[in-house]
């Protein structure tokens, strides 16, 4: 039974109680109501005195009566004030008991959630454990490499020396034996054999000529569109061979100034020219990544060397055999290639892009140039680094050996001109000019066929040439109005001929 019911039961109880006194107390009193009633002369002033007295007791009890309902209503209203206050505590135990219960529900989810991180975290600890142990073992094995690797590293540094003492002894034989030929009149004997290698008997052998310091341009010759980047002569003569933007390689007769062929075929634009001592085959190194071999005669592509991924922006042929020729691109790769066959026989990966390569006289090593200012030396056949030395102090440009084989020119950014003894990469000389300014990666500059003279284009239009015993500028030729990008010397002494950024080629006499 609710408090409601209970409370409403007592106050009719209280009700039937009052109402029952009042009747008893009427049924006590009617006696004496009925007396006074009676005419009773001799009783009077005692029961009125009663009567008054029951007066006042009676409403004395309703008097009663009346506070006993008042304090009813009072306990009635109080009791529906706390039943409307227990409802809404019962309504929040109800809600705060919901509560709890989804609190348990995500307190028991997060304990599992913490036992799995935990098992998680315990896994990552053990895999951490086993890793620390493979670094140690690792850094053990990399200190014993470096150990290894430093004694490999003295060992071929011992064996260098030991290498260049025996190269001296056999330079000091040479020159020993040259003399010796001078001084019995075998002259032409003498200027036939370089460092040992007699070419007599060989197609395509070279011819020894005085050079002659240039002043006049012969010829001015609009040869290319978008510019000529590469420029030389045909071995033993004087017809020059450009290769331009235009994606051409075209053939002039620099007596009279006239084109007498033109080779197609290229791809992309010639960054580099080289011939085969024969003059039977030219390789051009294209922007298109690739490398382009044209036979002569026929004035077809011979062969199409795919290999780089990036521009190929120097190519060169061995002086020994037509048939190896390197290449450089802006890939970081050095490749060798075999011109009979037509396809890469090794690669060289180095870090820094080479932006010129030559072949040295034995035909097994070249010279390279690079971004970073080095000048390297590199065995063809397995790849590896002989030698190395900085010579510059920006990007090399343009590499050059000189005839004899002993001594090779390099070009670079910084606008110096050094040459360096080809057996210890020694500086022989340094040159420079004031108004000589190298204008771009692939400025080409050139010896001498003598190998008296330097010549070097600069970004003013101007050709500067220095004299290599002297030191000093023997001469400046001024004729194109755009940066000179490239110079060449005719093996047969002149002309000099160099090549703009707007496709003019000059020859000079």
């Amino acid at each position: 039974m609710s408090q409601e019911e209970v409370a409403k039961e007592a106050i009719k109880h209280a009700l039937k109680a009052l109402k029952k006194r009042h009747l008893v107390e009427e049924g006590a009193h009617a006696p004496a109501y009925i007396a006074l009633t009676r005419p009773i002369i001799s009783q009077g002033s005692e029961w009125k005195e009663k009567a008054e007295k029951l007066e006042v007791e009676l409403q004395q009890c309703y008097k009663a009566q009346s506070r006993l309902s008042e304090q009813l209503v009072v306990e009635v209203a109080e009791s529906r004030a706390l039943k409307a206050s227990l409802q809404e505590k019962e309504n929040a135990i109800a809600e705060l008991e919901e509560e709890l219960t989804q609190t348990r529900d995500e307190c028991s989810q997060l304990k599992k959630d913490l036992e799995e991180k935990i098992r998680a975290l315990e896994l990552l600890m053990s895999e951490h454990q086993e890793l620390k142990g493979q670094l140690e073992q690792l850094t053990i094995k990399a200190k014993n490499a470096e150990a290894e690797n430093k004694m490999l590293v003295d060992r071929w540094m011992l064996q260098k020396m030991q290498d260049a003492e025996r190269l001296n002894e056999a330079n000091a034989l040479y020159e020993d034996m040259i003399e010796r030929l001078k001084a019995s009149g075998l002259e032409k004997l003498a200027r036939q054999q370089v460092d040992g290698i007699v070419r007599r008997s060989e197609e395509g052998a070279e011819f020894f000529a005085e050079s002659t310091i240039p002043s006049i341009c012969k010829n001015r010759i609009n040869a290319h569109e978008g510019g000529c980047a590469s420029i030389l002569f045909e071995y033993n003569s004087g017809k020059l061979i450009s290769g331009g933007q235009d994606r051409s390689i075209k053939m002039w007769d620099t007596s009279t100034g006239s084109l007498s062929n033109s080779l197609f075929g290229c791809l992309g634009s010639v960054l580099d020219l080289a011939i085969t001592h024969d003059n039977r085959f030219i390789i051009a190194a294209s922007s298109s990544n690739n490398l382009f071999v044209w036979d002569v005669n026929s004035g077809r592509v011979r062969h199409t060397l795919t290999g780089h991924t990036d521009k190929v922006c120097a190519v060169d042929v061995s002086r020994v055999s037509s048939r190896h020729v390197v290449s450089a691109a802006y890939d970081r790769t050095i490749k060798v290639w075999d011109l009979q066959k037509g396809y890469c026989t090794n690669t060289i990966i180095f870090h820094s892009n080479c932006n010129a390569l030559c072949f040295n006289t034995d035909g097994l090593t070249i010279c390279s140039g690079h971004v970073d200012g080095n000048l390297r030396m590199w065995d063809i056949q397995t790849g590896k680094l002989l030698s190395e030395v900085a010579a510059h102090s920006l990007a090399i440009t343009s590499i050059s050996l000189s005839r004899n084989g002993n001594v090779v020119l390099t070009s670079g950014r910084d606008n110096l001109h050094n040459l360096f003894d080809i057996r210890s990469l020694e500086v022989c000389g340094t040159f420079r000019a004031t108004g000589n300014r190298v204008a771009s990666n692939w400025s080409r500059s050139c010896i001498s066929p003598d190998d008296n003279y330097i010549a070097s284009g600069s970004s003013d239009g101007s050709v500067y040439i220095w004299s290599i015993s002297k030191g000093d500028i023997v001469c400046t030729l001024k004729e194109h109005t755009t940066p000179v990008l490239s110079c060449t010397w005719s093996g047969l002494g002149k002309p000099l001929a160099s090549a703009d950024k707007n496709g003019i080629v000059c020859t000079w006499t």
